[in-house]
């Protein structure tokens, strides 16, 4: 609920109503972001790293399933791409087609270092201008609430998100003016109402930094 006195929404050169709807729409944007990956699913959505996570060998309807490095809190030493490969194909075929990856920016500074026997780079920066990075020929998308690589972290997701993650957002923001109750505060009362959660547990799948 941001606030500006009405002289300064009356004499301020630039539209400060305009700003606060731009600052808010940021905040929300922020705190979405968090709860799609994060969230508790009270009061917000629910992430996708929220829901009971298995081992692949023994993935159920309800669960998450994921593939292990074999070792805690980092890649495997010798052939690290390969873990990532059995995370591809952890994945049905139908899902693969608009799969893409999903970690935050230290652990893309991570796989950015893995290379092929060949001594080339897996990771590939965009073809074009205004394009995405892609690993393994699958496009990546950063978000900041997803662990960095520690001790038995689900630092790497990756499937069909479209298909994987249901996202539903009623209204958009609504702004409701306040003058009254707090003078001489303009008061804006801001509000969003958006759900989320995870719709076909067979879409999406996690690389685990640990053992098993």
């Amino acid at each position: 609920m941001p606030a500006a006195t009405q002289t300064l929404l009356d004499d301020s050169a630039v539209n400060i109503d305009e700003w606060i709807a731009g600052e808010v729409q940021v905040a929300f944007a922020e705190q979405e972001g968090a709860a799609f990956v994060t969230g508790n699913g009270t009061n917000k959505p629910t992430g996708f790293l929220a829901y009971t996570n298995v081992a692949e060998s023994s993935w159920e309807w309800g669960k998450l399933g994921y593939i292990a490095t074999g070792v805690d809190g980092e890649f495997p030493a010798s052939d690290p791409s390969d873990v990532l490969i059995d995370l591809v194909y952890a994945l049905k075929a139908g899902y693969r087609q608009n799969a893409h990856w999903v970690m935050n920016r230290r652990t893309q500074g991570e796989i950015r270092k893995i290379k092929d026997a060949d001594g080339n780079y897996i990771w590939q920066p965009a073809a074009q201008a205004g394009g995405v990075a892609s690993l393994l020929n699958f496009p990546i998308a950063e978000a900041e609430d997803v662990p960095d690589i520690d001790t038995d972290t689900f630092s790497v997701a990756f499937g069909d998100f479209r298909r994987g993650y249901l996202v539903v957002d009623r209204l958009g923001v609504r702004i409701l003016r306040d003058p009254f109750s707090s003078k001489p505060y303009v008061l804006f009362y801001t509000t969003k109402r958006v759900g989320g959660g995870v719709q076909d547990f067979d879409a999406i799948k996690l690389l685990k930094f640990g053992e098993s």
